[in-house]
């Protein structure tokens, strides 16, 4: 059986030393700050005047003596602000064209009022009006009023992902309690998942280095984990020590062919189930390094602003139970935040205030939103991410874990909400249970890939659909494809 090994590997034999990896530059994590130490640059990058802050920075990096981690950073806001460009794509017309079907009246005031109260989200770039890419999608998401138009043109649809969970729940539950085992409903799967990188996204001769998510084996939810294949003999796995698990390996691109990367698994995913009584969760101990570390603060995204603090006393009042302050969070964020498609992480200076501001977000969004809120009033919570794997739903996905003392930690999945339930176990399932259809990647967020990429990464905070590189820079999404296919064995 192969062992997962920091070292380049074989997959069928002895461990080798690839030639391309003998030098490589470990160049140290670094938190990417969210403005730089020159009040013009911010200034312009702030109003969007991107194309003046570009040569702003790249002045200051010709004439200016930069230490690296100086440099580092100013290159990666000329990236963050192409990268910005890539998600408002849209304009006005563009905006008024997929509109039309809903609003044949459509008019510039409309559109004028949905940018107001932000169920439009845009961007004035270098002087243009610009839409985010799924602006209109989530226009019907984010705005009831569109929402409700959207259905009285297309009709009611119900999400099938609803309906797999009403039929699912009430029985993992019930199988849980009766075998009075926390982790139980095993269910099997082979997972294929392929990245492909476009042909001529790089010369041709040139090295590609990638790196796919890899399950975790230290979680007590997924196990019997075995690498079926890869596509090339040489090959590393990182060890569960690092917090966002990684296959690692490399290609040499071909003039005119994509270039594939592509791994084959079979593993055992368990649903997990903690029939909490609130009356028998104990007061934490203040003075140990887990709460400590659990409740603290984690800049740039973690940070209990005033924003935070005051959202806090309107959801938290007087509250002193630690479960019913979870509870209440989750309420709030659920009846408050509804789920829209997201820009990319890396554009966000602060995730939370993203969320707070527009009041939307995506499972990461209200994830860290939750964590943040929870954090700050006293309960410990972690990251967790990787995919939701169920029936015609497979997809990126990200929840957390929160400590309970008396239960330990027991998952909370934000975004998947409140069940329409009368039983209070199956309306509150995702506060301390968690169903058998993920794959888990990642035990936290923003922490370095290994090997060591060289290059900012296209996803500074999650890891899941993967990253790739070359010797001349980093290949962000728009240069390489990703799929994951599911089999589910018996």
């Amino acid at each position: 059986m192969m062992k997962n090994f920091n070292i380049l590997c074989k997959f069928d034999g002895p461990f080798l030393i690839g030639k391309q990896l003998i030098i490589i530059t470990f160049f140290f994590y670094t938190m990417l700050n969210a403005q730089t130490k020159y009040p013009e640059i911010n200034k312009q990058i702030k109003i969007g005047n991107f194309t003046k802050a570009e040569k702003l920075i790249n002045d200051v990096i010709a004439k200016d003596k930069l230490n690296e981690n100086e440099r580092y950073n100013l290159n990666f806001q000329i990236e963050k602000m192409h990268r910005i460009k890539l998600d408002f794509d849209r304009t006005t017309d563009d905006i008024k064209f997929a509109l039309k079907k809903y609003y044949p009246a459509l008019n510039s005031k409309m559109i004028e009022r949905w940018e107001a109260d932000k169920s439009l989200e845009m961007k004035i770039i270098d002087g243009k009006k610009l839409f985010f890419h799924n602006a209109v999608p989530n226009l019907f998401r984010i705005n009831m009023h569109a929402k409700k138009r959207k259905e009285e043109v297309d009709g009611v649809t119900v999400d099938p992902l609803k309906i797999f969970l009403s039929e699912h729940i009430p029985g993992w539950i019930s199988e849980s309690l009766k075998s009075g085992e926390i982790y139980d409903n095993p269910v099997k799967m082979k997972l294929t998942y392929t990245l492909t990188v476009d042909s001529d996204a790089v010369p041709s001769g040139e090295t590609i280095r990638c790196w796919l998510p890899y399950p975790r084996e230290d979680s007590k939810r997924q196990k019997d984990i075995k690498l079926l294949s890869v596509n090339s003999d040489e090959y590393i796995i990182s060890d569960n020590s690092h917090p966002q698990r990684t296959l690692y390996m490399e290609k040499t691109a071909q003039k005119g062919k994509p270039t594939v990367f592509q791994i084959q698994y079979e593993l055992t995913d368990y649903s997990e189930f903690h029939n909490i009584d609130p009356q028998k969760i104990k007061p934490y101990n203040t003075s140990t390094k887990l709460f400590k570390e659990f409740t603290s603060e984690r800049p740039p995204h973690i940070v209990f602003t005033n924003q935070i603090k005051e959202l806090s006393k309107t959801i938290i009042g007087n509250t002193k139970s630690p479960y019913e302050k979870i509870k209440k969070i989750y309420t709030w964020i659920n009846k408050n935040i509804p789920w829209a498609s997201a820009r990319e992480y890396s554009t966000l200076n602060n995730i939370p205030a993203y969320c707070l501001d527009n009041k939307h977000g995506d499972c990461g969004i209200v994830t860290l939103t939750f964590m943040t809120l929870a954090r700050y009033n006293g309960i410990p919570c972690r990251w967790q991410s990787g995919w939701m794997l169920h029936p015609g739903q497979v997809n990126l996905h990200d929840w957390c874990e929160v400590y309970l003392n008396g239960y330990g930690w027991v998952p909370l999945d934000q975004s998947f909400g409140i069940q329409n339930s009368d039983d209070p176990k199956v309306e509150y399932f995702y506060i301390g249970g968690i169903d058998p259809y993920r794959l888990i990647i990642n035990d936290d967020f923003g922490k370095p890939l290994f090997p060591a990429k060289i290059y900012p990464r296209s996803e500074t905070n999650d890891f899941q659909r993967g990253e790739v590189e070359w010797r001349g820079g980093n290949l962000y999404f728009n240069k390489w494809d990703y799929h994951m296919d599911v089999q589910y064995l018996k």
